[in-house]
């Protein structure tokens, strides 16, 4: 009899269970549209107000708030403006251009003292404390710290004078090509540490089963990693492009120091473009279309990372 009767209970305990999950659900709902709402309000309307200035000629120096921009309404004059802005197209092709220069050697140096890393060695933890220390320098100490490093009568040039046995006295930020040299310079120091503590989580997750099976099926190094350690590490090496990509088109405060975008236009990258014409020119709507046009750039990169981490994730699945 009771094994009848809790045969009979079960449908109806199903039930109640099912009656109260949309009440769960309806009630996990209500308790979490503040926060989402606020979320959405904290997001949405930046964005919106940015865009609506982008369609103004509205300034600071006007004497109207911003909610008043429509009085100098100018549709998409700003964005034509934009398209034929010589200086804007060139601060754009210098970052990309410390960008494609920087990230590859980041993400080079960071993955060989990755792979170094790996295995257990005298010091690690000395060593491995030492690596990060770049990483936590404020952006612009670091500046600071490497514009006295190439300073004319800096130890750089005294490190070059003696290694060459001739004095050296190359005025490093007086010149446009060296002092985009002495930017990046600056930036692969501070930023490989990160890359390297990406790359090196990555190789800690791929399998050490597989790997020693590889290796006593006599697999090279070279062959482990390109058959087992990259596979696995896609998705990581990804992230860290893209999180590297995403930043070093963001550079501005060791830049900014170091040279103030000069000498003239030099150094001159989107973000301390951007800077000038807010701080200096006061010309805030077309600042406004010119962050836009940068977030919908950025936008695309991110869009592409997470299509390649998407299709790695189908690969490995399959």
């Amino acid at each position: 009899m009771s094994a009848v009767a809790t045969e009979k209970k079960l449908p109806i305990a199903a039930q109640e269970t099912s009656d109260g999950a949309p009440e769960t659900r309806r009630l996990g709902l209500l308790l979490t549209l503040p926060a989402q709402v606020l979320v959405l309000f904290i997001a949405l309307f930046p964005l919106l107000m940015q865009l609506y200035i982008s369609m103004t000629d509205w300034s600071p120096l006007d004497g109207v708030g911003w909610w008043q921009a429509w009085q100098s309404w100018n549709s998409f004059a700003n964005y034509t403006d934009l398209a034929v802005d010589g200086r804007f197209w060139s601060a754009l092709g210098r970052t990309a251009l410390i960008m494609v220069i920087c990230v590859p050697v980041e993400f080079l140096i960071g993955l060989g003292l990755a792979i170094l890393f790996i295995d257990n060695f005298p010091g690690k933890r000395l060593f491995y404390s030492i690596m990060l220390i770049p990483m936590m320098v404020v952006p612009a100490v670091a500046g600071y710290m490497f514009f006295m490093l190439f300073q004319s009568g800096g130890p750089i040039n005294n490190i070059l004078s003696a290694l060459t046995g001739t004095p050296i006295t190359l005025a490093w930020l007086s010149s446009p090509t060296t002092a985009l040299i002495a930017v990046m310079v600056a930036d692969i120091w501070q930023w490989t540490p990160l890359m390297f503590l990406i790359l090196l989580a990555g190789l800690v997750g791929v399998p050490e089963d597989q790997m020693r099976a590889a290796t006593l099926l006599g697999a090279s190094r070279a062959q482990r990693f390109r058959t087992i350690v990259f596979p696995k590490m896609k998705t990581i090496i990804i992230i860290a492009l893209a999180i590297r990509v995403i930043e070093n088109f963001k550079i501005f405060d060791t830049l900014y120091i170091m040279t103030g975008g000069g000498p003239g236009v030099a150094t001159e990258t989107i973000s301390v473009y951007i800077y000038k014409v807010t701080q200096q020119d006061l010309i805030w709507g077309y600042v406004a279309a010119i962050a836009l046009a940068i977030l919908f750039v950025l936008s695309i990169l991110v869009a592409f990372a997470i299509g390649r981490m998407n299709a790695t994730r189908k690969e490995r699945v399959a």
